[in-house]
């Protein structure tokens, strides 16, 4: 069953309310994952040159203006995630998130992301019981800002 929803202008849109909430979700789920592959770019573009440091020892003697031109191209492919999990994500463009939600959860992404990387690729952290603290703050950040 539909319902016609039109204004005086405007032509007959047809809603219909039993698959509004899968694609809300799908929304949440793309926005996420979005911030996700963004993140992991981002923390390469940030990072990604100590770790060239270790693999191609000469790099320490590389002018800065190449190292960050080098960071500005990986960059790229942030802004090409991020941009779309904001339109996708954001409320004011028919997202499931407030702008606070959405900027908190990329944070906690941002974390987590930061975190999966250090431990698993730059292996110089060892992850220890106040980093896990740390983490259960963060949700609770992420819980307070969903709470109405």
């Amino acid at each position: 069953m539909s319902r016609r929803v039109a204004s005086v202008n405007e032509k007959a849109v047809f809603l219909r309310p039993e698959i509004e909430e899968p694609i809300f979700e799908m929304k949440a789920f793309y926005t996420i994952l979005l911030l996700v592959v963004s993140n992991v770019f981002m923390t390469f573009a940030w990072y990604g040159q100590l770790k060239l440091l270790e693999i191609v020892p000469s790099s320490k003697d590389w002018p800065l203006y190449l190292v960050i031109l080098m960071s500005w191209g990986i960059a790229l492919f942030e802004y090409s995630f991020m941009i779309p999990a904001n339109r996708i994500g954001a409320a004011i463009n028919g997202g499931p998130f407030n702008l606070i939600q959405l900027k908190v959860i990329q944070e906690a992404v941002s974390l987590t992301v930061f975190t999966a990387i250090v431990i698993t690729v730059f292996k110089t952290e060892t992850f220890r019981w106040n980093h896990i603290l740390s983490f259960v703050f963060i949700v609770l950040a992420v819980f307070f800002a969903f709470k109405k």
